[in-house]
């Protein structure tokens, strides 16, 4: 059983890093040069999105591999440095960059809630935000494909440069990954006055991933959690008992055709056996998984805006 869950996983993320680096990322229309004064190009192996004219791209340097991480931030025009701001760290998807989360639906709704919106690299574009995920990655195409597959679509070649060089990874990739969404976090909370009660994470697919794992390891800090279409194929539910009074909006499109709606699904049923009293399930009628990103979205504000944590005593 061990061994045909595995390769199950293996096979949805070769499907995940196909279809939706293949379909929906690279078919996105490439950014326009960046200008005098904003930040480098994106690092080796991000595929360039458009970016809302509204959104900047900034960097930082990344200590320990000693180079310099993307970012991509907006700050709505209320935000004021004399009150304090609620912020969104918001995790992008396998093979995507920052920017994509970072569209004019995220950029109009932050504005017209006075948030602060951020989006973090997770050092590149597969590094999984903390998961381990070694072993997992997209398989080398059998032989007899459809027959290993068991009736899935073989996994496609994915085109070059989508991972950059996947053999160059430092070994500690995930580790990384991880820091970079906290370092970021913490440059956000230097420079603005950010709402100490009013911190939100959410991400969609590995992002949806990331946000479960970095919401359970990291659960004093959020307000609330929405995971979109998460990847989160190997997080085990169980953790939720770590935070069962966090506030949570689980999304997931009924017709995604790169990550079931049962892994979502799977999370749901755990949140419901725990008796966890803060968390919804939004299921989209019809909703594939790149599409979900902006259909979520004011579900997702209307929840973070209904939920902060409670005042300190």
């Amino acid at each position: 059983m061990r061994m045909q869950g595995r390769r199950t996983i293996r096979i949805a993320l070769a499907v995940l890093c196909s279809l939706f680096g293949l379909g929906q990322i690279l078919a996105q229309q490439p950014a326009p040069p960046n200008g005098p004064g904003q930040a480098p190009a994106p690092r080796s192996g991000f595929p360039v999105f458009r970016a809302d004219p509204r959104v900047q791209m900034r960097s930082y340097h990344f200590a320990d591999t000693n180079e310099d991480l993307q970012y991509a931030l907006f700050v709505s025009s209320t935000v004021k440095k004399d009150k304090k701001a609620p912020l969104i760290v918001t995790l992008h998807g396998l093979g995507a960059g920052p920017q994509i989360m970072l569209g004019t639906k995220a950029v109009d709704l932050a504005e017209e809630g006075g948030y602060i919106l951020v989006g973090p690299a997770g050092y590149n574009n597969h590094g999984w935000y903390g998961i381990d995920m070694k072993g997992f990655g997209p398989p080398p195409r059998p032989a007899n494909a459809a027959a290993d597959n068991a009736g899935a679509a073989p996994p496609r070649a994915m085109p070059p440069g989508i991972f950059g060089d996947p053999s160059k990874d430092p070994p500690n990739l995930s580790e990384l990954s991880e820091k970079d969404v906290m370092n970021v976090l913490a440059i956000v909370r230097k420079e603005f006055n950010v709402d100490d009660r009013r911190i939100y994470l959410m991400g969609h697919s590995m992002g949806g991933a990331g946000t479960i794992y970095l919401g359970v390891k990291y659960g004093s800090i959020w307000a609330a959690l929405a995971p979109i279409a998460s990847a989160a194929f190997t997080v085990d539910p169980d953790t939720l008992k770590n935070i069962k009074d966090m506030p949570i909006l689980f999304v997931h499109g009924d017709a995604d055709t790169v990550v079931p709606v049962a892994v979502t699904r799977r999370f749901v049923d755990k949140a419901k056996a725990l008796n966890m009293p803060n968390y919804e399930y939004k299921e989209l009628p019809g909703v594939d998984h790149g599409p979900v990103i902006t259909a979520a979205l004011p579900d997702i504000y209307a929840f973070f805006d209904k939920h902060s944590k409670p005042a300190a005593k």
